[in-house]
């Protein structure tokens, strides 16, 4: 077996995407190889990494797939010292209409990142987690031990993924470390985030934002902070991480009606908020309150969030306001 998680090759499934193509970039920068991984289309489009420049992409391997084949997967990581598993189908509503597409990608997509990891004989594997399985905090701040609770099919797919990671340790000795990022916003995030929904809304010359519920608070990690927490998790000494679930969270909460308000002022405007029937959740589905703590994540790696939302928000408002950057979205598809 590889015992080397701290350079070389490493795999990232879900590359494409807002959180996995951050990671991609700070890996390279880092100087490692990139194996990135993309949900195969028949464009041959591969998602954000398509907005990175030829530098940036010299030193990654962009290998087309879906995370749902097991020998593609395990093609996929064969040879890589670490592998960052990011791939999966998120966004509540379209769990409500789809759910079994989520248990497929999810579940059965992280089963075989999993299995594929134990046949070769790979050093460290590090699955994406979420707060959204948690439900409706309980206890606040939230740590790794509080309950889980599927309060969407997205939350219990996600539940059921982190199950057979843990399972995959307990019964195989797996070297799993599961991630549990709360809510990361940031530059490339899909506007079926409340954040860049506030944004494009208003970018398109709204004088109303129409959101769901507002009253809900959530704890809010910049993209890069949430990147930076892989990569602690990824390259910590296997006694301090492997088998553990951390949080990366930064301990305070932010109502998404005090969003609009902040990226309204960003604005220099003060936005009426209309809620809309269609952006809610169904009653016992709704989230009411995330606020987690980052202590037994920054006790064994060191890692902290270095971010504050107001300076995340303008960098955020930022880039979206690059026309070439806001013209990748339409304010009027929020699934």
């Amino acid at each position: 077996m590889r015992t080397s998680p701290d350079a070389g090759l490493v795999a990232v499934t879900g590359a494409g995407g807002f959180i996995g193509s951050h990671l991609v970039e700070a890996l390279v920068n880092r100087g490692h190889r990139v194996r990135a991984f993309v949900h195969y289309n028949g464009a041959g489009t591969y998602g954000w990494l398509d907005t990175l420049g030829p530098d940036q992409l010299a030193g990654v391997e962009v290998v087309a797939g879906d995370v749902r084949d097991r020998g593609m997967v395990q093609r996929l990581v064969d040879g890589v010292d670490v592998v960052y598993h990011l791939a999966a189908l998120g966004g509540i509503p379209y769990s409500y209409l789809a759910p079994q597409s989520y248990v497929e990608t999810n579940i059965v997509g992280t089963m075989n990142v999993l299995e594929s990891a134990r046949t070769i004989g790979t050093p460290r594997v590090v699955v994406t987690s979420t707060s959204e399985v948690y439900g409706t905090a309980t206890t606040v701040p939230m740590t790794e031990s509080h309950r889980l609770r599927g309060q969407s099919p997205y939350a219990a797919s996600k539940i059921g993924a982190d199950k057979l990671a843990e399972s995959y340790h307990l019964s195989f000795g797996l070297p799993v470390v599961t991630l549990r990022p709360f809510n990361t916003y940031g530059p490339r995030q899909s506007t079926r985030a409340v954040i860049p929904t506030i944004i494009s809304q208003l970018a398109g010359g709204a004088t109303s934002i129409e959101l769901g519920a507002v009253d809900t608070t959530r704890d809010l990690l910049y993209v890069g902070d949430t990147v930076a927490a892989f990569i602690a998790v990824g390259t910590a000494p296997a006694d301090r991480v492997v088998g553990q679930v951390f949080q990366a969270a930064t301990g305070r909460e932010t109502a998404i009606g005090e969003l609009v308000t902040k990226i309204g002022a960003i604005f220099g405007t003060q936005p009426e908020v209309v809620v809309s029937d269609a952006r809610l959740r169904p009653t016992g589905s709704e989230v009411e309150r995330l606020l987690g703590h980052n202590g037994l994540l920054r006790a064994q790696t060191g890692w902290q969030p270095t971010m504050s939302v107001d300076d995340g928000l303008k960098a955020t408002v930022e880039w979206f306001l690059d026309p070439v950057n806001i013209g990748r979205y339409r304010a009027d598809r929020a699934i």
